[in-house]
């Protein structure tokens, strides 16, 4: 017996930045059933990751703790271990039948990997809480030796040779890394597509005497900066602002250190207007494709019955720079790194309200745990939103955090907002790298360390990091 437990539907996108979505003021682009979400729940305008990197924040969402906590710092840190307590398998625990369906990266392979080493077996994925798994990565990962569920649907039409020799061509390519180019796959054959098939098939298989829980995770709109012919066609000619231009001022000799490999990571010396502007139409097209896919994916709960008895998320697990400060991808943050989408639509909807607190990403895990009527996540330090979503009165957080480490011999960079001032330090000498007034400077373009920088601002938000992260 399913005891009138809702179903819960968690949509994770790959480094979607927030505010490429029309709910979020974005007129470019057509996101019609984020849109339609947002009308029908709550949108989070300050939410945060816990790391703008993909692994520490999957693994965060994963456990509802930060990096610091469950170790992982970045994406060649660690593995996750099944062993952790993981709210997929609190919710299994709670009579849930789970699925994850496209990208965890819940183990740093190929990255990290000894040559040759086999990929993370589906039944590994399974062990953190999930009864169906179809694992999927990074676009990169499709030119190896290996073969995974969308390589071999790719086989099987005939076009895997095809698709791994432009994506070989361009990504990891020197300086075709984020070049914009439209793929050569129909659109019924892109990645995306297969992950929503692969979805609704699942969804269908499901009985009404138990509710469901299911990740969908999307790949993209992570790079490569590939979109399928149809959005691409419908973006080409479309004129996307390239916004936030300022680029970062080095005011310690480490911040220096990690801004030099961003801008080497970017290929900052190539993000002219017009290279960043094709880019960015393809990056467009890609978030349009989920979009459309959410829709049919929607329409198949209103046609089973069960939109009204689905709890609804959406959320990614970082940004994208796409040539703001003169960067690309992530790995800093700056709002377009650091801050994510994030909207809840409630069973049967509610009134659509804008939540402008900041919140953690983290605390979808506490989210889906309440809204499961699951036993919580021992000492984590995630929070349920649903008292939020229900009622506009409800207390939120003070503060927000995210941390990153680019290798074990780099310095761990600690950032945290109250929604008006947004601060970096380096964990390892206190030191303060960059300060922000959001509210006078929401573009982040005078960094305040580099002048007369507040010091009981500074004070206080290193006072909250420490409480927030190492208590």
């Amino acid at each position: 017996m399913r005891n009138n437990q809702p179903n819960l539907l968690f949509i994770y996108a790959d480094q979607h930045r927030s505010d490429v979505m029309g709910c979020a003021g974005n007129n470019i682009v057509m996101t019609p059933h984020l849109d339609r979400l947002a009308s029908e729940g709550v949108r989070f305008d300050q939410a945060w990751t816990e790391s703008p990197v993909c692994q520490p924040a999957r693994a965060s969402i994963l456990t509802g703790r930060y990096p610091s906590d469950h170790g992982v710092l970045g994406n060649f840190a660690g593995d996750c271990e099944p062993e952790w307590d993981t709210f997929p398998r609190r919710l299994q625990e709670a009579g849930y039948t789970t699925a994850s369906i496209g990208k965890t990266h819940f183990d740093s392979w190929p990255m990290n990997a000894e040559p040759g080493s086999p990929a993370p077996t589906e039944e590994w994925i399974g062990s953190f809480g999930f009864d169906y798994v179809i694992e999927e990565f990074d676009r990169y990962v499709h030119v190896g030796d290996w073969i995974t569920p969308y390589m071999q649907f790719l086989d099987d039409h005939g076009v895997l040779e095809m698709y791994r020799d432009i994506v070989l061509a361009n990504f990891r390519g020197g300086e075709r890394h984020w070049k914009g180019v439209t793929s050569p796959l129909p659109q019924e054959l892109d990645l995306t597509c297969f992950l929503a098939d692969e979805a609704q098939q699942w969804i269908s298989r499901q009985t009404d005497d138990k509710p469901w829980f299911l990740q969908l995770s999307f790949v993209q709109p992570h790079v490569p900066l590939m979109g399928d012919p149809i959005w691409a066609e419908y973006y080409e000619g479309t004129m996307i602002e390239r916004t936030a231009r300022v680029e970062p001022v080095p005011t310690t000799d480490d911040w220096d250190t990690h801004l030099t490999f961003l801008r080497k990571h970017s290929h900052s010396e190539l993000l002219t207007d017009e290279f960043v502007l094709d880019g960015a139409r393809q990056y467009y097209a890609m978030v349009s494709l989920i979009d459309q896919r959410i829709g049919d994916l929607l329409a198949q709960l209103e046609s089973l019955g069960q939109l009204d008895n689905t709890w609804i998320i959406y959320s990614s697990d970082h940004g994208e720079m796409l040539g703001d400060h003169g960067l690309m991808a992530k790995l800093n943050f700056y709002r377009s790194s650091v801050q994510v989408p994030l909207i809840i639509r409630p069973p049967g909807g509610t009134i659509e309200r804008v939540e402008t607190a900041p919140v953690q990403a983290l605390d979808i895990a506490a989210t889906l745990l309440d809204a499961g009527s699951a036993s919580p996540l021992e000492d984590a330090s995630a929070e349920s939103l649903l008292p939020i979503v229900s009622d506009s009165e409800s207390p939120t957080r003070n503060h927000v955090a995210s941390m990153i480490r680019l290798r074990p011999d780099l310095p761990t960079w600690q950032a945290i907002t109250d929604g008006h001032w947004r601060a970096t330090f380096n964990r390892d000498n206190g030191e303060a790298c960059e300060l922000f007034n959001l509210v006078e400077d929401p573009d982040e373009a005078n960094n305040l360390i580099a002048g007369t920088a507040p010091a009981d601002v500074l004070d206080h938000l290193s006072d909250a990091l420490i409480s927030t992260l190492e208590k």
